[in-house]
């Protein structure tokens, strides 16, 4: 958000910076939500609780009843690990009569997947460049006697 706000103080007289500068301001603010939501997500997937609920909705959906049976803990408790869960946006909640069951959000999962990609193919890169630099260098010289 800080860089945000030092953008907000740069001001411009054409159209087409005026654009610029709210396209800027708009990629710092998406960067921003993203970084908020991905925090909020690698937080709720530190627990090993939360982690294991997730992998039993992978399965499908299931009520708080049902995903507390496998472990040695209470209703409420499981209903705080799955608010944590929703707060991230890696669960929702359907109203099935006086049911509540859960499954897995997509939209959560995505936006993790995407920052993933992107360190993925960042990574890509750094391995190609790798590549070049081993490619373009001479092999060394042996002298009589040394082995390679």
């Amino acid at each position: 958000m800080a860089a945000a706000r030092s953008a907000v103080l740069f001001v411009t007289s054409s159209a087409s910076s005026m654009r610029n500068f709210a396209l800027t301001i708009r990629y710092y603010l998406y960067k921003y939500v993203v970084m908020v939501s991905l925090d909020a997500t690698f937080s709720a997937l530190a627990d090993p609780t939360r982690r294991a609920i997730l992998d039993r909705l992978a399965q499908g959906e299931a009520t708080v009843m049902e995903l507390a049976e496998p472990f040695k803990m209470t209703q409420p408790a499981v209903s705080q690990h799955l608010r944590v869960l929703e707060d991230a946006g890696l669960v929702v909640r359907r109203v099935e009569g006086t049911k509540r069951p859960r499954r897995l959000a997509k939209a959560g999962l995505e936006v993790m997947d995407q920052w993933l990609a992107m360190l993925r193919k960042a990574l890509d890169r750094n391995y190609d460049r790798l590549d070049g630099v081993l490619a373009a260098m001479e092999p060394r010289k042996t002298r009589k006697g040394e082995k390679r």
